[in-house]
């Protein structure tokens, strides 16, 4: 009798160590993917092809940059992004928002970011955690274009628009796009890709947003803290990273960012370079 309840007791020891043993293991690759893979950016490069956007202009080269949360606060990793990307030699920047967090230095951070060599120049909207007035001022003194509700005609067929962010004010589609002509292929830019589920996105050929950072806190990259709890986006993991579509099928592209407001696990920190394709 003793001994079959010794064996018992062994047993039940053996599974408890083990089942220990298997959430230690699984705490340690969260834990080492987040202080190497998830700290070294990826640059992703993807193509976009189109009938409408101009063909003169085929073979375009957009960096989208998101999601910064002051990222030198902690090392030199702006830099190395603003060097890499002189190396790739981009035709436009656009900012995604969410540039500044917790009262760093903006100004120093958009100093960095403008010495970007492009040959149309740097655009960009605000995010959930930017003081709108503070990074337009910021923007205008480095020579580059906010866009809030509005939009520019980057060259002849090119429309680029970009609204305010949903958290904080009222982003108006409709409104940003006003000044596209009827043939133009038009590229909107918002934070937050929540909008693109709620609002007309029929005049639309391209969205990108950030945001949802890929999820932030991922359990082997699949299931997001934020996400399926929907405190990030309402649509849950729809919004997640790469490619996606608004509520009227709309092509949209939700890049990862740069940044790190909170860890990253299983959620790289992503510089989007985006070539654009005509195609008859």
């Amino acid at each position: 009798m003793n001994s079959e309840k010794n064996n018992k007791r062994q047993v039940r020891r053996i599974i408890k160590v083990t089942a220990l043993a298997v959430v230690a293991a699984i705490v340690l690759v969260h834990v080492i993917h987040a202080m190497t893979l998830d700290r070294i950016v990826v640059y992703n490069e993807i193509s976009f092809v189109s009938s409408v956007f101009p063909p003169e202009m085929d073979g375009y080269r957009i960096a989208f940059v998101t999601d910064v949360h002051a990222l030198d606060r902690f090392d030199g990793r702006l830099k190395a992004i603003v060097d890499e990307l002189n190396k790739r030699q981009v035709d436009m920047l656009i900012l995604g928002g969410d540039i500044a967090h917790g009262g760093a230095d903006l100004a120093s951070a958009m100093r960095l970011i403008s010495q970007i060599v492009t040959t149309d120049g740097i655009y960009g909207v605000e995010g959930n955690h930017d003081q709108y007035e503070e990074l337009f001022a910021a923007m205008r003194a480095f020579n580059m274009v906010a866009l809030s509700n509005s939009g520019v005609c980057v060259r002849a067929g090119f429309y680029l628009a970009g609204v305010e962010d949903m958290w904080n004010r009222n982003p108006n589609i409709s409104e940003s796009i006003m000044g596209a002509g009827a043939d133009s292929f038009v590229l909107l830019v918002s934070h937050n890709p929540d909008v693109t589920m709620m609002q007309d996105t029929m005049q639309i050929d391209l969205i990108l947003s950030g945001h949802t950072h890929g999820g932030q806190l991922n359990f082997f990259g699949r299931w997001s803290i934020g996400l399926d709890s929907r405190v990030i986006s309402h649509y849950g993991t729809r919004f997640r990273s790469g490619w996606s579509e608004s509520r009227d099928g709309t092509p949209a592209y939700v890049s990862r960012g740069v940044g790190e407001y909170y860890p990253r696990v299983f959620a790289r920190p992503e510089v989007t370079l985006i070539t654009l394709r005509f195609y008859k």
